[in-house]
């Protein structure tokens, strides 16, 4: 279980940013797109104690066709704290490939932490 809250502040110019709270340690924040790590995450204190800001550049291979889907977690807990999406390209307004996108990644990070479970049980 985590502590930790995440509020996102904004998208812009190739850099999603939010706001970390719930520790005055500085967290340790994993965030994955298509269960790859993403390159070049940020996080530094601000002046209230207790939040952090957290910067995460988009790569451009995640500027394409399609549905791309960011998770933000706690990689301390393994607990998915947020994510964004990026659409682009044609698409259907029903479509529910976005969250079909998040769940497909959660149940990734889901199985790593059993696996990690397994191994340390044993």
């Amino acid at each position: 279980m985590t502590q930790l809250t995440l509020t996102k502040t904004r998208l812009a110019n190739g850099l999603w940013e939010g706001r970390i709270t719930g520790t005055t340690a500085r967290p340790d924040i994993e965030v994955t797109l298509h269960d790859r790590p993403v390159e070049g995450v940020g996080i530094t204190e601000t002046e209230e104690s207790g939040a952090w800001a957290l910067t995460i550049p988009v790569p451009p291979e995640a500027i394409a066709d399609g549905i791309q889907t960011f998770l933000i977690a706690d990689a301390a807990s393994d607990v998915t704290l947020g994510h964004f999406t990026l659409i682009a390209g044609e698409t259907d307004p029903d479509d529910l490939r976005g969250e079909v996108e998040l769940l497909r990644a959660e149940l990734d990070m889901l199985k790593r932490a059993f696996r990690r479970h397994c191994v340390e049980t044993l």
